[in-house]
């Protein structure tokens, strides 16, 4: 069973960094690209930052510049250094990966349940 568990959303100040970590559980697996997603109240889900298996890296307009995606493929985990943050960057933040759970298994895409990520003064 293959499970995607992000962690180091909370609550922050506008101007502060926030680093959030999608740890994929599991044996044997084969792990593509990975990417962060957000979906901000009463809008639809968009994407952050990707990153693929041989850390080619694409980021959102909104993201260039301020947010960095990362993985440690030795520990399975993603990782989005968010810095200089913005009211505006408040959203549920979900991670994702293509994976292949074992060698003749099919790639498909899991999610993570989200984790919540709020700038406000």
């Amino acid at each position: 069973q293959v499970q995607l568990v992000e962690s180091g959303g909370g609550l922050v100040q506008p101007g502060e960094s926030l680093r959030l970590s999608c740890a994929a559980s599991g044996s044997r697996l084969s792990i593509n690209a990975m990417g962060w997603y957000r979906q901000a109240a009463g809008k639809q889900r968009e994407l952050v930052a990707i990153i693929t298996s041989r850390d080619s890296t694409t980021y959102a307009d909104s993201a260039k510049g301020r947010f960095t995606i990362s993985r440690d493929n030795a520990k399975n985990t993603m990782y989005l250094q968010m810095n200089s943050l913005k009211p505006e960057d408040t959203a549920v933040y979900y991670c994702t990966a293509a994976i292949r759970p074992c060698s003749s298994c099919a790639l498909r895409d899991y999610w993570g349940q989200g984790t919540q990520v709020t700038v406000s003064s």
